[in-house]
């Protein structure tokens, strides 16, 4: 006999095994490359940490101790990782629907049929994204059997080897190049974390208070869903957003949502940007043909892609994502042109001293607001 009492609100294991199974094959490979790529992608990890922390001059938090280890996976890994990561973040969301959902009569029923519908489509999603991630710092990391985190709460450095593998031999890049180009990238957001100890539990606070504030209403949010869903299809020409440009992340917000996000929006600007300056600041030091690689990919970036690669982009909001890197970077970039690296350093005192989302748009307002009040 079936019990619905305890089904979850997703079926995470359901969303692993459809992600696995909808997942491309990666390039192909011998298993002796396969070795040396998890060997050097090893050893420019290490390289790109001395680098980084040179280059930034933040330093490791001495009661702190980095043990985040850093994990060379392949795509059905990286899936993997994720959705232990989003079931430790949105527990407290789920298990608060969960409550209000069994109180509903029949609404156990229909929520175990649910589960398995929202883990399927969760795996579709992730099936998507893990084709295209090269690397990736896991903030919050649960320590699984297979996947160990860092202690005191530390996260873990994700390099997803066949996709790295494979944007290198599209853009025809020097593949060590390129591999530490990526490292450089990825190891600035462990640095990001590992050196500023506030950092972890500011953001998780800000999304928990997103999450927070969802409304639960099962009726508003399906309506919202089915409103959202309706703004991706029609007559558009190929490429082109809806009239406000929102994604779905966005259209199924309360008020208090947005304001929150506005604050999150700008962390990760801020977060993405000075990942994408440091490379650039590093690459020129110690990546040969970084000219080379970062023009192409660029390109790549803003290639145009099929109607469902953008319809999907526009749903999970990496459009935002994409312009995130752009606005942060030019942030970073003024500010250390303003008032050098350790004046930008001052962003990472406290909570107080991150940009907000009109200061992401114009640095010298933050100089302005963190530097002469100083003064």
């Amino acid at each position: 006999m079936t019990s619905f009492g305890g089904a979850e609100m997703v079926d995470w294991n359901l969303a692993v095994a459809t992600a696995t199974r909808l997942v491309r094959p990666g390039p192909e490979v011998s298993r002796d490359e396969a070795r040396e790529v998890v060997a050097e992608l090893r050893r420019h990890a290490k390289a790109a940490e001395e680098h980084v922390r040179a280059f930034t001059r933040m330093t490791q938090d001495q009661h702190r101790p980095d043990d985040t280890p850093v994990l060379v996976i392949d795509r059905p890994g990286w899936v993997r990782a994720n959705v232990a990561g989003f079931r430790e973040l949105l527990k407290p969301l789920l298990d608060k629907a969960k409550e209000r959902r069994d109180a509903t009569p029949g609404g156990a029923v229909l929520g175990a049929v649910g589960g398995k519908v929202t883990g399927v489509e969760l795996g579709v999603l992730l099936s998507f994204l893990a084709s295209r991630v090269l690397g990736q710092y896991e903030t919050f990391a649960p320590v699984t059997r297979e996947l160990p985190a860092g202690a005191n709460g530390g996260g873990r450095l994700l390099l997803v080897a066949p996709n790295i593998v494979h944007v290198e031999r599209e853009l025809e890049a020097d593949p060590h190049d390129f591999r530490l180009w990526v490292c450089l990238h990825e190891e600035t957001h462990r640095t990001q974390f590992t050196a500023v100890p506030w950092l972890r539990d500011h953001l998780r606070g800000e999304i928990q208070s997103f999450l927070a504030a969802t409304d639960m209403d099962p009726g508003a949010v399906l309506e919202r869903l089915r409103e959202a869903a309706q703004s991706l299809v029609g007559a558009r020409p190929e490429g082109e957003a809806d009239e406000d440009g929102r994604s779905l992340v966005e259209l199924v917000q309360t008020p208090e949502q947005r304001e929150i996000l506005g604050r999150l929006t700008a962390v990760m600007s801020l977060l993405e940007g000075h990942a994408d300056y440091v490379m650039d600041g590093v690459g020129p030091h110690v990546v040969p043909s970084v000219a080379e690689i970062r023009e192409k990919f660029q390109q790549r970036r803003a290639r145009g892609a099929s109607r469902l690669d953008l319809a999907l982009r526009r749903l999970l909001g990496l459009d935002a994502k994409l312009r995130q890197y752009r606005d942060g970077e030019r942030f970073v970039r003024a500010v250390v042109e303003e008032v050098g690296m350790d004046g930008f350093n001052r962003v990472w005192t406290s909570p107080n001293t991150l940009p907000t989302k009109a200061e992401i748009a114009k640095p010298a307002d933050w100089v302005a607001r963190v530097h002469r009040r100083a003064e």
